[in-house]
């Protein structure tokens, strides 16, 4: 191999691994969000797995979840995906699953739920995406 298919392979496979988190995302801009529901304390308990378990959980729960990502549980929105975490506590900016339920980025992945499936699931409300902004704004506990 020549220095730069070397060079090529390596940069790749680190582009590869980056969880979609880290990476720089024009889209991924709090400000393009509904704005954060004013309630306190929420939590994944009380208030994010009821949106989840209508919304999330019949493609993101058992044993082969898409995108290897639970929405089931706390610990499992809290270890992220395939492609990396999809929330991080009180960094709404880098909480790729808030845009992806607010249906900010690309239609054909980004999505969720996506637009066209079999179940026929809604997209979120405005008020159950500020819901989940102010939960991560909060610390996602």
């Amino acid at each position: 191999m020549n220095k730069s298919t070397t060079l090529f392979l390596a940069v790749a496979s680190v582009l590869a691994l980056t969880p979609f988190a880290a990476r720089a995302d024009d889209d991924m801009d709090p400000s393009k969000l509904p704005p954060a529901s004013t309630k306190t304390g929420v939590t994944y308990d009380a208030d994010i797995k009821p949106i989840f378990d209508t919304s999330c959980i019949k493609c993101h729960k058992g044993d082969k979840p898409k995108g290897k990502l639970h929405l089931d549980t706390l610990d499992g929105v809290l270890k992220g995906g395939k492609d990396g975490k999809v929330v991080v506590p009180g960094e709404v900016a880098k909480s790729p699953l808030v845009f992806a339920v607010a249906h900010i980025g690309d239609e054909s992945d980004d999505y969720m739920p996506p637009p066209v499936q079999k179940s026929k699931i809604q997209p979120l409300t405005a008020d159950q995406v500020g819901l989940i902004r102010a939960w991560i704004e909060q610390g996602a506990k």
